[in-house]
């Protein structure tokens, strides 16, 4: 069976593609920190390291489009990239598991 085509990405500007990447390269980073979702010191270590410099690069994305006079997001534009990009399940490895009934 044929896998159905990816939807299409939304028209973005330049600067919203760049907050959207940057927004997302953070929430991995968080994903692979967070504690519940993770095994090993190591790796949450390094991720925290890197956290540091693409949280700066978020800030410095978001700063760009205000300079610019961006002051609006589209949410609904930027949830559907966000969609497209495997946005939700990458988010998922931010938030607690699944409460088990024990």
């Amino acid at each position: 069976m044929l896998r159905p085509e990816d939807p299409p990405l939304p028209a973005l500007t330049r600067a919203e593609g760049e907050l959207i990447d940057r927004y997302l390269d953070v929430v991995d980073l968080l994903g692979r920190v967070n504690p519940a979702q993770n095994t090993d010191t190591y790796s949450g270590l390094r991720a925290a390291q890197a956290l540091v410099a693409r949280a700066t690069e978020l800030r410095d994305a978001l700063a760009l489009m205000h300079r610019r006079g961006e002051t609006a997001l589209h949410a609904p534009t930027l949830a559907r990239a966000l969609t497209v990009l495997d946005g939700e399940r990458r988010t998922a490895r931010v938030t607690l598991p699944p409460r088990s009934e024990s």
